[in-house]
């Protein structure tokens, strides 16, 4: 469905990254890792068209993304940011609705039909109880749970998540990523970042690991997540613990 073909990305002339390369099926999730400054953001918003690839091609079904319409990407493609500023004291059903936009014609006012969409959207994710509490109010957890269905509310095809994780509890944590399988269930593709690796053996059919810019290593996370892989991107050393009752693995850093 999504194909990435030795993508090179940046801001202006300076480049980030390149030679990136990966494709993602429907009701796949891929699960990007790397450190911080090694490109994870830049590379999502080259996805979804907020940057100018700098080299190589991003297709859907085929089809070059950069000659698409911004609605038309906005339709195919949701983005949910690791963070929110909201400073307007909205409904959380209200936030929903945004994810409509690029659903209505310019100047029109959501209808019926949105509305059903929206309230679909926070029943998907079992927040329909928030529906009329004031987004600025809930918590932190909350709000990434409405981010989520917000972007859903839109019918993407794919979902792209920019360390949905972040900043939440264990717990909540824990909420997101059953969510993200669960609607990977449903035939949406997933691409998502994090900074923990035993996150991507929750939830994760692939993983991609980005250092310095470019994809080092890219399979099953069983395959990719080892202690050698870890200790060459993070530069720190590692214990990948499998957990054979349960089918993953937990990631533990070693101390000197």
């Amino acid at each position: 469905m999504l194909s990435v073909e030795a993508l090179a990305f940046g801001y202006g002339a300076r480049e980030v990254g390149a030679g990136v390369s990966f494709t993602l099926g429907a009701g796949e999730v891929l699960c990007l890792l790397g450190p911080n400054g090694g490109g994870k953001t830049t590379l999502f918003k080259t996805l979804l068209g907020l940057l100018p690839a700098q080299a190589g091609r991003v297709r859907l079904d085929g089809e070059d993304l950069s000659r698409w319409s911004r609605r038309r990407v906005a339709r195919a493609l949701a983005y949910v940011p690791q963070a929110h500023a909201a400073f307007f004291p909205f409904t959380v059903r209200a936030v929903v609705l945004m994810g409509r936009a690029a659903r209505l014609a310019p100047f029109a006012a959501p209808g019926r039909a949105d509305e059903a969409a929206a309230d679909m959207a926070l029943a998907t994710l079992g927040i329909g109880h928030l529906a009329d509490r004031i987004y600025t109010e809930i918590s932190g957890g909350e709000r990434q749970m409405v981010l989520i269905a917000r972007a859903l509310a839109g019918e993407p095809r794919i979902l792209v998540m920019d360390e949905p994780t972040a900043s939440l509890d264990f717990g909540n944590q824990t909420r997101v990523l059953e969510q993200v399988r669960r609607l990977a269930k449903t035939g949406i593709a997933v691409v998502l970042s994090t900074h923990d690796p035993g996150h991507a053996f929750l939830c994760a059919d692939r993983v991609a690991l980005l250092h310095g810019g470019r994809l080092v290593a890219l399979g099953t996370p069983e395959a990719t997540i080892t202690r050698e892989s870890l200790r060459r991107v993070y530069g720190v050393d590692v214990a990948v613990v499998p957990l054979p009752e349960h089918g993953c693995s937990v990631c533990t850093p070693i101390l000197a």
